[in-house]
Parts: structure tokens; sequence; C-alpha cells
């Protein structure tokens, strides 16, 4: 099985291929098409079997090809939250989202504490459709 076959929208195949990932791990290959389908999921698997991209490849193809808008005509903004618990965490995810969704049209930011939270407020004021975040902040 590829990633193709996931029926992942051609940039999103793109972006995973420049990764240097050409078959989905099993926990993705079980995950992606039910994500897409817009189904609740609950996943377990060991460290580095791909857990990440399973729920944020899903998450990006629904994003860029679902643009809702408000009545106003500009996009609605934050379209999707992931929490995390730790900051490392929430950089790790966050990063992976900026990796898989580099050729679609999606503002990303990543949000925690211990950090200038100034900065953070601008992130949030540019509308991004993608908010990975702790609980803290």
């Amino acid at each position: 099985m590829t990633f193709h076959e996931l029926r992942l929208s051609e940039p999103i195949v793109r972006a995973v291929s420049q990764e240097g990932y050409t078959n989905p791990t099993a926990i993705q290959a079980k995950a992606i098409p039910a994500a897409i389908k817009g189904s609740d999921l609950l996943g377990c698997a060991q460290t580095g079997t791909g857990k990440t991209a399973a729920f944020a490849l899903p998450v990006l193809h629904r994003l860029a090809e679902n643009t809702r808008k408000h009545s106003n005509g500009h996009p609605a903004r934050p379209r999707a939250l992931v929490l995390c618990p730790t900051r490392e965490l929430a950089t790790q995810i966050f990063e992976s989202f900026v990796a898989y969704g580099r050729f679609v049209k999606l503002r990303h930011c990543v949000i925690f504490g211990g950090v200038s939270q100034s900065r953070q407020e601008r992130h949030l004021a540019n509308a991004p459709d993608v908010i990975v975040a702790t609980p803290g902040r």
C-alpha cells in the first residue's frame, strides 16, 4: 500500500515522499482512511511507528480539501487544535505539521508556556488553521 492509495491529496503525498517515506506503517494504513472519513480515532503503537503522521496527514488533507468560510468570505480559523502534554512534544508535532503541509496553503502555530506570550499572541493574530498547544498556555 502507498500513501497515494490512502487517498491523501497530491501535495501531502509529495511532502511525505520528500520526508523519505514511501509506504504507510500499520497504524497509518488503519488510521488515515478512517480519519479522512471523519471518524474518531484512538490508536496505540510503539514509539517510532508513525502515530503523529497517522493523525496529522488526514487533518491536513481535510483542511486543504475543505475551506470553511465566514460570512465575510475569509477562511474560518482556527480549524484544528492539537493538545499535547509537553512543550517538547508540541514542538515535535508542530514541526511534523509544517513538514507534511509544506505544499498546502495552511497556517500553523505552536503555543506553550515558558516563552514570550506576546510573540505567541502575534502568531495567533495571523489566524492559523492548526494550533498545536499545551494546556498550560
